[in-house]
């Protein structure tokens, strides 16, 4: 059910910043919710089913919006795989890097990104804009704090609602005496 669930947000994320963000003023920026999303996964989620959620997202991101093939499936698994072994190692609080370590993350990853592409293809890519990248890292940072509230409540709903069985009244214990 949590899997489920967290696939239908990816999938309405991704249909959301394909089509409707498109239309946003270039001075407002697009943030990459699915990356966000993919953030989420990574500091909640344990490694199996966060990889699942993670090739099948970033596979349907390809699919659907990407240019060359193969490049939202390598960000979005080097993401997961740093922010997951950053989570794991880090003696700091969970609260206290979550949200600026997605603002670092997006600019080493495209910074990497670009950089490969320069390599690859060095007469397709404009020039690299330090203050474009750092106005997508201030945006994506702003609408982490409102996407993680939002994932993290979804988060604890569905996994309180799968812990809360009730057995039925055979299996209950019985209080008192037991033979009357």
């Amino acid at each position: 059910m949590l899997i489920l669930s967290f696939l239908l947000v990816g999938i309405s994320l991704v249909v959301t910043q394909t089509s409707i963000f498109q239309f946003f003023p270039s001075w407002l920026g697009n943030p990459d919710l699915l990356f966000i999303l993919i953030a989420f996964i990574a500091y909640r989620f344990d490694w199996l089913r966060g990889l699942f959620l993670v090739i099948l997202l970033s596979w349907i991101m390809d699919v659907v919006s990407g240019l060359y093939l193969g490049t939202y499936p390598l960000l979005y698994f080097f993401l997961f795989i740093s922010l997951k072994i950053f989570k794991e190692n880090s003696p700091v609080k969970e609260v206290a890097y979550q949200i600026p370590l997605v603002g670092v993350a997006f600019i080493v990853e495209y910074s990497c990104l670009y950089s490969f592409y320069s390599l690859v293809l060095p007469d397709i890519l404009p020039e690299w804009s330090w203050m474009q990248i750092l106005q997508q890292a201030f945006i994506l940072i702003v609408a982490t704090i409102p996407c993680f509230l939002l994932y993290n409540s979804l988060f604890e709903h569905i996994f309180k609602r799968r812990f809360r069985f009730v057995p039925p009244r055979i299996l209950r214990k019985r209080s008192g005496n037991y033979f009357r």
